[in-house]
């Protein structure tokens, strides 16, 4: 009866724990949907769209699962550190992470939507 409750509590730990292996697929997914909104945002070169494809490339990214958010967070928090550190603005950089937290909610990055963006972005 030990052995069949020994057995019972380790296949539900197991299981539980069964996705531990997605984690590191999501977040070079996520890592990959952050550089594609970074490189959408050179190649628009649109005015006032930064807080867009912040969001955009968060919420792609956090889409993916776990491991996608944690890219994400990690990644804009890596940028915006260094960006401060480089004399940006204060001001500039927390609205960054207004948008960057926006979108690893899973809230519309449509919401930063510059008027007149092509649809391709």
């Amino acid at each position: 009866m030990k052995l069949l409750l020994a057995g019972l509590v380790l296949v539900l730990i197991v299981e539980t724990q069964a996705q531990w292996y997605r984690f590191p697929v999501e977040a070079a997914q996520g890592a990959r949907d952050m550089w594609r909104a970074y490189s959408d945002m050179r190649e628009a070169n649109w005015k006032n769209s930064d807080k867009y494809f912040h969001a955009r490339g968060n919420y792609d990214a956090a889409q993916r699962g776990p491991g996608g958010r944690w890219a994400a967070e990690v990644i804009s928090n890596g940028r915006e550190w260094i960006q401060g550190n480089s004399g940006r603005g204060h001001e500039d950089s927390a609205a960054d992470q207004v948008a960057n937290r926006w979108g690893r909610d899973r809230n519309d990055p449509n919401h930063f939507r510059p008027e007149g963006l092509p649809d391709k972005y």
